[in-house]
């Protein structure tokens, strides 16, 4: 007798389960066990978030999460994320929880989805109205083994982010996410939600990343996030009118180092195929490319 499938709203305490689910499918994503409980319970209302588990035998497999994007003017839009362990595949989950989280998405007033998936999950997507717009590139490097540190310009001194206040690193995440490559601007952050999820939430490492002053203002800025011996790249943004002056590789070679001296051996990011200067500064910093997702949108 096959055993069934229950699938059931996530719990904070399915999160190191989530999180193991996650490595496995996605061994260059960083997202600890506290991190992941954080996905799981923190959220505004208005993003009407629904996350998903499936289990098997009591044994959990799979996640499915949907919500409404607050952080853009264009209203409607939406993402989704789905993950199943490799060896329960093909066994309906993931159309399951597709089902049961499009369904919420119309519900709540979706326009449209967003999603990420692996070339193998192409033909799933596209049998559920997805068409691709772009191609995210994931990227490794051992942060022990780094090209020589660049010179710090005049007049910029680079602080940990431990030392900010908080109002400085919002401004500075606020303006350079608006020309991060997407298919909605990033152009509504909200700053109480985005202190409460981001900069006091568990995978914000302060005392890793880095930002470069000019004056009393952040100039440019690379996040940190760890979950043990792994590391991932937040955001790294320069603000526009310090832009082409190499402080966002300066920004990341010191970032870099000090994992390595807090004992991290693999820092991972990511890169929109169309962000050019970051994939540059990634290749000149040593990272490799070990994954590339496919950008796909579905209307409603």
């Amino acid at each position: 007798m096959t055993t069934p499938v229950v699938i059931r709203p996530a719990v904070g305490d399915d999160a190191d389960a989530v999180a193991a689910v996650r490595r496995e499918v996605y061994s260059y994503k960083v997202m600890s066990p506290a991190a992941t409980r954080c996905m799981i319970t923190v959220h505004q209302p208005a993003e009407r978030f629904l996350a998903l588990v499936a289990e098997v035998g009591g044994e959990l497999v799979a996640w499915g999460s949907a919500s409404l994007n607050v952080w853009t003017s264009e209203p409607g839009q939406s993402g989704i994320s789905i993950y199943v362990r490799p060896d329960r595949r093909k066994q309906g989950i993931g159309n399951a929880l597709a089902d049961r989280l499009h369904q919420h998405l119309g519900e709540v007033g979706a326009i449209r989805a967003r999603a990420f998936v692996h070339p193998e999950g192409l033909e799933f997507a596209r049998n559920r109205g997805y068409d691709g717009t772009r191609q995210l590139h994931f990227s490794g490097v051992d942060p022990r083994v780094l090209a020589e540190q660049p010179p710090t310009p005049d007049g910029i001194e680079l602080v940990t982010m431990d030392q900010l206040d908080p109002r400085q690193a919002y401004a500075a995440d606020t303006v350079a996410s608006r020309d991060e490559p997407s298919d909605s601007p990033l152009d509504a952050i909200d700053y109480d939600q985005w202190l409460e999820e981001i900069w006091n939430g568990p995978a914000f490492d302060k005392s890793l990343s880095i930002a470069a002053l000019g004056g009393d203002e952040v100039a440019c800025f690379t996040v940190i996030e760890t979950d043990g011996d792994r590391a991932w790249s937040g955001m790294t943004g320069t603000i526009p009118s310090y832009r082409g002056r190499g402080l966002a590789k300066l920004v990341k070679s010191v970032a870099l180092r000090r994992c390595a001296a807090a004992g991290i051996t693999a820092a991972y990011t990511s890169n929109d195929d169309e962000n050019g200067p970051m994939l540059a500064v990634n290749n000149w910093l040593g990272y490799r490319r070990v994954q590339t997702e496919l950008g796909l949108l579905r209307t409603f």
